[in-house]
């Protein structure tokens, strides 16, 4: 029989549609398949087995914590103790924390008995308020009152499509805090390089005049308010073309048939960041979500040498 895999992995199949900036997302998970992976070469897989991660609808086998934050927002997040640098996960444009790579991260951090956090911005899954009233630096503001308040130490920050530029302004704003991020299509400045560049002349139109624009989905979710608020207020976070005050380890993986964030859109973020020590992963064939287990077991492989590397620290 072969050596032991180096890794457990628990990829997820989505059962509910979610969208990303600016066309796509990520699904709500609500059953999660269990197989382990080898991660290295000359491992072999030596079992597969099949458990629930979630009960219920979208969520845990427990209810979240809740974080109060001023104005009566209150945060809903799932933590978990362990060794550091622990592991933080940030959620894209209008999706939740019960996604498939939020819960094979968790379920990898549990194993490995390392820290573990994931949160739902206000107006976003288990947490308080309205969608279409957030602006990307009230899901920052939020992002860091779960790193100041729930989390301890240092932590790797991981961040899919719009996570990953929450990621990165937390990176400028807690330096001392962030090992390093792990940027999965990293949708950095969607809202004017991304998101406004594709509309056309009647939505932007609409967005002006009237403030906000419905824009449709097809994933069955419904359409989803893009606000003037929104816009506007993203042109105070713009981090392109840099540069970007974060000297850490920076890691981003993309699909190269991402129809949502192109993947040069991370080259620019690359050559945007002050780090030297930054690599890119492309995958020929990986769409946005990069969900698959494939992609799962190499977002845990990423992040996986990052936590041994900075063991402790």
């Amino acid at each position: 029989m072969g050596r032991q895999p180096t890794a457990l992995i628990a990829p997820a199949t989505s059962t509910v549609p979610r969208s990303t900036p600016p066309v796509s997302s990520e699904g709500s998970t609500c059953r999660t398949v269990g197989v382990a992976l080898a991660l290295s070469a000359g491992d072999v897989v030596l079992s597969v087995s099949v458990f629930i991660l979630s009960v219920g609808q979208d969520m845990a086998p427990f209810e979240p914590s809740i974080l109060s934050r001023p104005g009566s927002v209150t945060i809903a997040y799932y933590h978990r103790e362990g060794k550091l640098p622990g592991v933080i996960f940030c959620t894209g444009f209008k999706s939740d924390m019960s996604g498939g790579k939020a819960l094979a991260l968790e379920e990898w951090c549990k194993r490995e008995g390392r820290q573990f956090t994931r949160f739902d911005y206000q107006g976003h899954g288990a947490s308080s308020g309205r969608f279409e009233d957030g602006t990307i630096g009230k899901w920052r503001d939020d992002a860091l009152a779960i790193l100041d308040k729930v989390t301890i130490g240092r932590q790797i920050v991981v961040g899919s499509s719009m996570g990953g530029w929450i990621a990165c302004l937390m990176a400028i704003a807690r330096k001392e805090r962030i090992a390093a991020i792990v940027g999965i299509a990293p949708a950095i400045d969607f809202t004017q390089k991304l998101l406004w560049p594709r509309l056309d002349a009647a939505a932007r139109r609409q967005i002006e005049e009237e403030g906000v624009w419905y824009r449709p989905s097809a994933y069955g979710d419904g359409p989803y308010p893009i606000t003037k608020k929104l816009i506007d207020e993203g042109k105070k976070h713009l981090l392109l073309p840099g540069p970007i005050p974060f000297s850490g380890p920076v890691r981003i993986i993309h699909g190269m048939r991402d129809d949502a964030v192109p993947w040069e859109h991370s080259l620019r973020l690359a050559e945007a960041m002050m780090s030297t020590d930054i690599e890119i992963i492309l995958v020929k064939d990986g769409e946005h979500r990069l969900s698959r287990d494939s992609d799962l077991s190499r977002l845990i492989a990423t992040v996986s040498e990052q936590a041994d590397t900075r063991e402790g620290r």
